[in-house]
């Protein structure tokens, strides 16, 4: 930690004490002037381009302890080691792998500011002990990591997120960095809402990645388009990736690309742990050359020799397509990525959508339960309480909790926000969920917008996200068809 005045600071200087930097890549010398001025920031940039570094070289010119919010485990530990690698003050990581005895050490040394960075999933905030530890720590900085994980209209949604806005402001709200590969307006705006950032600097940098060939190639009978698909990825460039929307898909995918001889292995949501481990783990060392995935396949997947990825089935909004898409050509060097699509395709997505009502039983009980004189309950309490599984009563919490008639405490506990009468509540979660069923079935038509687009591609997906379009990018099919030639990267 630095005690020389912060206006003082040459970041530059900074990074090539603290981490051997020569330079300093776009967006990561703003991101760090903005946090060194105590204000809240959202870094979006593509993965690969250097958002650990603004928080690990701003974490150490800044008082106090910074904590790194990151929803997977294996990627806490990544960064943890890479911290260790490069000398920087300690890291710890702080998860559910610990056993008692680890934890309780690890706390203290957390309580003590015996640890510059603290890893944390996103669930360990919603524990008493834990916010009481980060307080003695002095806590300088916060870093979600992921954050697109918060807003609902994006893509891999993540409800402890929610969660995380609570902890920033019983911290004290320290600034507060939050970090995304992808993320269009629309999930800009809510990041901002749910974290509750004041004021934020928004820095928005690299969504052209000119060196990706994008095309939609168009079918008209699902067989046509899986034929062409094999074939495809039959005598493509490899290593690559191909998307399928459902485990069924991914598996049948799979299979039939092992009859044609291409070593082909499949990963989703249904395997066990050890078992997607084992799958990520043999492509990522390249021992076979073609994965085969859901949507569940990607978070911390930064493989830089990806030349196509290819999706069997539209993703269900543009901010998903985009990040999966986005794993191709991290090296720099020509990938391709293709949608195949029907345009059925849509109706059969939007079919996917959900039931149009709440399941008004299932809120009676919850909100029941928490009208009931003993008052607030833990989520223990309120299972066995009104039966039901803690997957289920989750995402009854969580639509009572948008609908604003229950809040969380900082002890962790569950009580009513509201005084409505019960079938108000119900009509008040029946409306929210209606209103995600219309905000999906837009993300649909969005991504119809871009299969069925007449113009550049390129310039499609960058007004979506709010970039600068450029001239029409010579690299899709749209501006092959209309003989455009590819502008310099």
């Amino acid at each position: 930690m630095s005690n020389i005045p912060r206006k003082l600071i040459d970041i530059g200087v900074a990074a090539k004490r603290l981490l051997g930097f020569e330079s300093l890549r776009p967006g990561q010398r703003e991101a760090i002037e903005s946090l060194l001025q105590g204000r809240d920031t959202l870094l979006v940039q593509p993965t690969g381009s250097g958002k650990s570094a603004v928080y690990q070289i701003a974490g150490a010119l800044m008082d106090g302890s910074t904590v790194v919010v990151s929803p997977l485990i294996a990627l806490q530990k990544d960064q943890a080691d890479t911290i260790e690698a490069s000398g920087l003050d300690g890291a710890a990581v702080v998860n559910s792998t610990l056993n008692t005895t680890e934890r309780r050490e690890m706390l203290e040394r957390v309580e003590g500011g015996q640890v510059e960075y603290i890893f944390l999933a996103p669930e360990q905030l919603r524990k008493p002990e834990m916010l009481d530890r980060l307080r003695a720590a002095n806590v300088g900085l916060i870093a979600v990591d992921e954050a697109h994980c918060i807003s609902r209209w994006g893509h891999d949604f993540r409800p402890d997120y929610l969660q995380i806005g609570q902890a920033i402001e019983a911290l004290g709200h320290p600034p507060t960095l939050a970090m995304t590969a992808t993320a269009s307006r629309e999930v800009r705006a809510e990041i901002i809402e749910r974290l509750g950032l004041r004021n934020p600097r928004v820095l928005v940098h690299g969504f052209d990645r000119p060196n990706i060939s994008l095309r939609v190639d168009m079918f008209s009978s699902r067989d046509e388009k899986y034929e062409a698909l094999l074939r495809r990825v039959e005598f493509a460039d490899k290593p690559g990736i191909v998307y399928a929307a459902t485990h069924k898909n991914a598996e049948e995918i799979a299979a039939d690309l092992q009859r044609l001889g291409v070593p082909a292995v499949f990963y989703h949501g249904g395997m066990k742990g050890k078992e997607r481990d084992d799958v990520q783990d043999r492509f990522m060392s390249a021992e076979v050359p073609v994965i085969v995935a859901t949507c569940a396949f990607g978070m911390g997947v930064d493989k830089p020799d990806i030349r196509f990825v290819y999706h069997a089935d539209v993703s269900e909004s543009l901010d998903s397509y985009y990040q999966e898409m986005g794993r191709a050509g991290r090296d720099g060097q020509p990938a391709e990525a293709v949608l195949f699509y029907r345009q059925q395709d849509i109706s059969a997505q939007s079919f996917k959508t959900g039931s149009g009502r709440v399941d008004s039983a299932a809120l009676e009980a919850v909100y029941g339960a928490l009208t009931e004189p003993r008052g607030a309950m833990s989520r223990e309490e309120l299972s066995r309480a009104t039966n039901l599984s803690p997957r289920k009563l989750v995402s009854v919490l969580q639509k009572l909790e948008e609908a604003g008639v229950i809040r969380q405490l900082e002890s962790g506990e569950i009580e009513a926000a509201s005084d409505l009468p019960l079938q108000e509540m119900i009509e008040a979660a029946d409306q929210r969920q209606q209103f995600q069923k219309e905000l999906r079935k837009r993300r649909l038509l969005q991504m119809q917008g871009y299969a069925e687009c007449r113009s550049c591609r390129r310039q499609y997906l960058l007004r979506y996200f709010g970039a600068e379009s450029a001239a029409p990018c010579g690299n899709c099919d749209r501006c092959e068809e209309t003989g455009v030639l590819r502008r310099a990267a």
